[in-house]
Order: C-alpha cells, then structure tokens, then sequence
C-alpha cells in the first residue's frame, strides 16, 4: 500500500471531525447547559454552532494557505509571532489533554450506568478506554481511521434514533419541567460555556500532511461536519428533554442520555444510548490522541517541546506524546467533575477561536469580514464564561488563568534549560 493510501479520505475526514465534536458534545455536556438555558438549550447549540462554523472557515482557509499541519501554532508562526505561537501550543495542548478526560469521563460513567457496580467502576472504565485507544493510534494512520468511521456512524444512527422518537411525542412543556423557565437570554450565556462540545472540527488542521488533497477535502470536511453537528445537538436537546423533562436530565447528567433512552424504548434503549456513547466518547478520544500527537510533534520540530516528541515509531506515529498525553488525561478522569473539566477545556477553545479568526481577518482570507464577526463574537463568549464562572463556579476560571501564567513565565525557562543542553 502505498503512502499516498494511508492518507485519510473524505469519509474518514469528516468522521474524523464529527467524532472529535459530537463525543464531548451531547453526552457530556447537555446536562450542564439545560441547567444554564433550560427551555433554551437548542438555541445555545445553534448559537455556539455558528460561531464553530465560522472558526471551521477560517482554521480550514489557513491551512490551505499555509499548506501545513499545526493549526494556530503554524498560523501564527506564518505571520511572525511565535512567542505567542508557541505559548498557546502549550495551552492547546494542556486543553485537550483536559477534553481527552471530560469524554473518558462520561464513557466510564456512561458504561457503568448499565451495571450499576458502584462510583470506582466509572474511574476504571475511564482508564481503561483512554490506554485502549492510545493502542489503537500507535498502530497508524489506517487504523485510527477505520475506528473513526464505524463509531462515527454507529453512534448517528442511536442519536437520530432516539431524538426524532422524542420530537414525534412533541410534549414542549417537557422543556420546562421540574424547573424555572429561562429567559431567551441565557442561550447566550449558554453557548459561551459549552463551546468544548464543538472544539473537535479544528483537529483536521493537525492532520494536513495526513489527509488525501487537503485543499478540497479540508474544507468541504469541517465546515458540512460542523452543518451536521449543528443539527444533530439541536434535534438531541429538543427529542431527549422532551422524553424525561429538563429536571431529570439536570440532576442526572453524567448519564442524561441514558435516562432518555430508558424512558423512551425500556431497557433496549438505555442498552443502545450506552453503545452510542460509548462509540462517542470513544471515537472523540481517538481523534483527539491522533490529531494532538501531530500537533505536539510539529510544535517539537520547532524547538518549542522538548525533541523526544518528534520520535516516531514504525508506523510514523509520534508515540512519545501519545503515550503522555493518555497518561496526564487517564489521572484527570479519574480525579475530576464534569463540570470543572468542561468550563476550563471551553475557555481555552475559545481563546484560540479568536486568535485563528482574527488570524484570518488580518491576512485578508477571502470573505474576511465574516472572520472579524467570528473573532468578536469569540471575545464576547470568553467575558461571558469568564463572568458566568466566577459567579457559579470560580475554580475552573482559577486552574485555566494559573495555567496560562506558569505557561508564560516557564516555557522560557524550560525551553533554555532544553537549548542548554543541546549545545
């Protein structure tokens, strides 16, 4: 088989992406935004989706400028900046590293839901599934691939499923049950603090040298999976509240999804969500490991990590940060809470949304006023989630500041301590 073979086709592209968004998407985090939305909850999708759908063109038309892998670091660098190139690669990745733990998190407590073993099975679970996969990428490019297709789509058909078997009973009062109406309003602030639920589409730009005709596939790929997404939440929030009512879907959130599909076909259904979040989740962390081990190794080429992050195994995979990577997250899902590991995940996506968005203003991309709005409206997300933080839940604002400040003042350090010895 030739190299030009192992690349990812469009199939596996997109799947690539929708499996990166839709695993910390649904399963993990509507719990949390019907508690903050209520009846609203859809529009916060709708509203957190167009902003990703403007970050999709903008990530995917740099790219195709640049030719390049590494997303934000790479952009960045192009235009002389990398200082700060380097600074937010380490945020970047201490990002994913925290959404690698959110979707372990919810595929242990998903899982465990079914046998009902008591609160250390989730944590095992969570551990088990991030080594698994961490496997399964060392092995290459293909199978990492092949793993995303069939999860991709085998989770689609359960979510479909069960959403449209939800809105066909159309019981809007549902949407407000056992709670206090919302205000319109809180969509907004909604949207601001579920943004990781759309984070996966920019993993592609990681993938550059790894995707078959990167200049049609790359965009065509990211913007229809963020499309279909975009629909996918909006039919899911709508078809499960309806199901169980906004109340139950609150106090259980770690398994909301479960519950719906209890309720909706008995024990078949909670059986089918199970795979389906497990397929999720699953999928959402292997294109997480594939695609950050990519970005780790391009940041290492440019002496910005140490180097034994650019060694590669036989199947060219960078294993080193693979390895790393599933160890930092496997310690995380089992000592974290869904909410802590969500708000500070969405805070660094959104930082980096509107960099890349201004990026490609800057550098007068085709259509670059839409890239403006993109980057304005990522600003005004991160005040949003910043004040809505600090008012409900201050520590995940705490640990992602205290983060960007030792990032700022010791990656000088350690990178001089790095040049040191390699003179």
């Amino acid at each position: 088989m030739t190299k030009e073979n192992k690349k990812m086709s469009f199939n596996a592209t997109w799947s690539m992406a929708v499996g990166g968004m839709v695993g910390g998407g649904i399963f993990s985090v509507l719990g949390v935004i019907i508690s903050i939305a209520g009846q609203w909850a859809w529009l916060s999708f709708v509203l957190a989706g167009l902003i990703a759908l403007i970050s999709a063109f903008s990530y995917s038309q740099l790219s195709i400028k640049y030719k390049k892998s590494g997303g934000a670091f790479t952009f960045l660098n192009e235009i002389n900046h990398q200082g700060i190139a380097g600074s937010l690669s380490w945020v970047l990745i201490i990002g994913y590293i925290l959404t690698i733990s959110v979707y372990a998190f919810t595929f242990g407590h998903y899982v465990a839901h079914v046998f009902n073993l008591g609160s250390w099975f989730p944590r095992v679970l969570a551990f088990t599934i991030i080594a698994a996969l961490a496997l399964v990428n060392l092995r290459g490019v293909g199978e990492s691939s092949r793993v995303e297709i069939i999860t991709v789509w085998g989770k689609l058909f359960i979510l479909l499923g069960l959403s449209i078997f939800g809105i066909v009973q159309w019981s809007p009062e549902q949407l407000t049950a056992g709670i206090e109406p919302k205000s319109w309003s809180t969509a907004i602030i909604g949207a601001a603090t579920i943004f990781m639920a759309y984070e996966g589409f920019q993993l592609l730009s990681y993938d550059y040298e790894d995707i078959k005709n990167p200049t049609k596939t790359l965009p065509r790929a990211t913007i229809s999976a963020v499309i279909a997404v975009i629909f996918i939440y909006v039919l899911v929030a709508l078809g499960s509240t309806m199901l169980v009512g906004a109340e139950t879907l609150i106090q259980e959130k770690e398994v909301a999804l479960s519950i719906a599909g209890k309720q909706a076909f008995g024990i078949t259904g909670l059986v089918l969500v199970t795979i389906a979040a497990a397929f999720s989740t699953g999928s959402a962390i292997n294109a997480t490991l594939f695609s950050t081990g990519r970005l780790m190794e391009t940041v290492a080429k440019k002496k910005d990590l140490p180097h034994i992050f650019v060694k590669e195994n036989n199947a060219n995979i960078p294993y080193y940060a693979i390895i790393i990577m599933a160890g930092l997250a496997s310690v995380l899902a089992t000592i974290g809470s869904l909410n802590t590991l969500v708000d500070a995940a969405s805070l660094i996506f959104l930082i980096t949304f509107a960099i890349v968005n201004f990026i490609c203003y800057q550098q007068k991309m085709k259509y670059r006023i839409i890239s403006l709005i993109g980057s304005i409206a990522c600003l005004i997300a991160i005040l949003l989630s910043s004040y809505e933080q600090f008012q409900n839940r201050p520590i995940p604002l705490i640990i992602i500041l205290v983060l960007i400040l030792l990032v700022l003042i010791g990656r000088p350090f350690i990178l001089k301590k790095m040049n040191d010895k390699n003179i």
